[in-house]
């Protein structure tokens, strides 16, 4: 282990972020009622060119009415390589309440990306003696942004999390698919004539997990979209949960549920786990540094993913 201690991500439920557009008023307050842990307000891939400036208003009135309960408040701005995405950062922090909490940068390929949007987010603070600082999330969808995601991770002190987004991400990469999450038709193995599936945003996953979990970024998995199939969407969300993602996009209401039963432990994984510390400090009275704990080893290692356990379900109770 360095020296150097691992940091300790935001303190925050993120288990589900519901994403609709900022052209679409009447889904407002519908999302503001969802058990989604994390709002996204859209003003990027959602909405056409022609209805820019009226999601723009629409997202700022939405941010200084609407009753957001205790949510995280976020919103995706235009990406980089847009006429959009300054006015949507200006007009944002000029107009816009201080309830809104963070600000979604897409399309990020370099750590430059995000100096960009803080220079100019810090400026208008500045300006405007704005309060609270608002925190960014990124997403990783180009092959740009997995080769650079180290120096993306470590880009700036307001960065609080970062998704993968696999459909931009697959066109990037010229991946032979179509799909939004999910195993892919074609992504498979043969062992004995039978096929068997494996996962194609494993390996972008792990390294933005990795990432994170260096620099104390919030990992979140991105949409899954075929929004009928609710057992791929749990399947997706499984994986992710095992990676070390912390939660998952919701592009349909349904999806919602799955992501927030799968990214909350278990009441027998919590029991288990108080269970394993519980006989831990046992071994550790009795002066061993290891014991076993239903026929298997359990040491000093096994007390860290125990802790990781049990600090999320508190702090989900407690939000």
């Amino acid at each position: 282990m360095s020296f150097r201690i691992q940091p300790t991500p935001p303190a925050r439920p993120n288990r589900c972020q519901l994403f609709g557009p900022g052209s679409n008023k009447k889904l407002f307050e519908k999302m503001a009622a969802s058990a989604a842990d994390v709002i996204n307000l859209d003003l990027e891939d959602s909405v056409g060119p022609n209805d820019k400036d009226m999601a723009r208003a629409n997202v700022i009135e939405a941010i200084n009415t609407v009753d957001w309960g205790s949510k995280t408040l976020s919103v995706r701005i235009n990406s980089l390589d847009t006429p959009y995405w300054y006015r949507d950062v200006v007009d944002l922090l000029e107009q816009a309440s201080e309830r809104l909490d963070m600000i979604m940068i897409p399309k990020v390929g370099c750590a430059a990306d995000i100096y960009a949007v803080d220079a100019l987010v810090t400026a208008i603070e500045a300006a405007k003696g704005r309060s609270k600082r608002i925190a960014l999330e990124v997403i990783i969808e180009s092959a740009a942004g997995i080769a650079h995601v180290e120096e993306i991770a470590a880009s700036s002190p307001r960065l609080e999390a970062m998704s993968l987004g696999a459909a931009d991400f697959a066109a990037s990469m010229g991946m032979q698919t179509t799909g939004i999450g999910g195993t892919q038709e074609n992504y498979y193995m043969l062992h004995e004539g039978q096929k068997h599936w494996s996962d194609p945003w494993h390996w972008a996953q792990t390294a933005i997990v990795a990432a994170c979990r260096t620099h104390g970024i919030l990992p979140v998995d991105g949409p899954f979209g075929d929004f009928s199939d609710d057992e791929g969407c749990r399947a997706q969300a499984r994986r992710s949960a095992t990676l070390g993602m912390v939660g998952k996009w919701a592009i349909h209401p349904k999806q919602i549920a799955i992501s927030n039963e799968v990214f909350t432990p278990s009441e027998e994984a919590v029991a288990e786990a108080r269970e394993i510390l519980a006989a831990m400090e046992q071994a550790k009275a009795n002066g061993e540094g290891a014991t076993v704990y239903k026929g298997r080893l359990v040491d000093i290692a096994s007390i860290k993913q125990a802790e990781v356990i049990v600090r999320q379900s508190e702090m989900i109770a407690n939000s």
